[in-house]
């Protein structure tokens, strides 16, 4: 269950909450987004601080890139898809392709810093998680 904090800011922000069978209508509808994953707060309180956060950084780059929010019956499936294993993260995408990961809290300037090399960046695969298939 999300946070008081990070329901306000779902709600003051309009940003939507997006589980794994509504991603890809998200994706196809914002040319590049930021995919906030909550976990739980309670057990990543830095989530908190992150949905202070968010608005901000979306401020800052003028509204680049759209806001989505994690849902939370969704966290785990989609993080798996992305491959970030620390909480709360945000998972840059472009076209619905994979650009990069912030994890945890950051200092305005390592935030910067990253989401502008992330954005400079080509799509890649998103890393994904599990052991490679191999052909005999």
């Amino acid at each position: 269950m999300p946070s008081p904090l990070i329901e306000k800011m779902i709600e003051t922000h309009g940003y939507p909450v997006v589980e794994e069978d509504t991603l890809d209508d998200f994706l196809a509808s914002n040319e590049e987004c930021v995919l906030f994953f909550t976990e739980n707060p309670e057990r990543f309180p830095e989530s908190n601080d992150v949905a202070m956060i968010l608005p901000e950084l979306v401020k800052e780059y003028g509204h680049r890139f759209a806001a989505a929010v994690v849902g939370q019956k969704s966290q785990r499936q989609l993080q798996s898809r992305y491959s970030f294993t620390e909480w709360p993260s945000l998972v840059f995408l472009r076209e619905g392709q994979y650009l990069g990961t912030v994890s945890r809290v950051q200092n305005w300037t390592d935030y910067i810093v990253q989401i502008n090399t992330i954005l400079q960046s080509q799509p890649q695969p998103a890393p994904g998680l599990g052991v490679p298939v191999v052909s005999a």
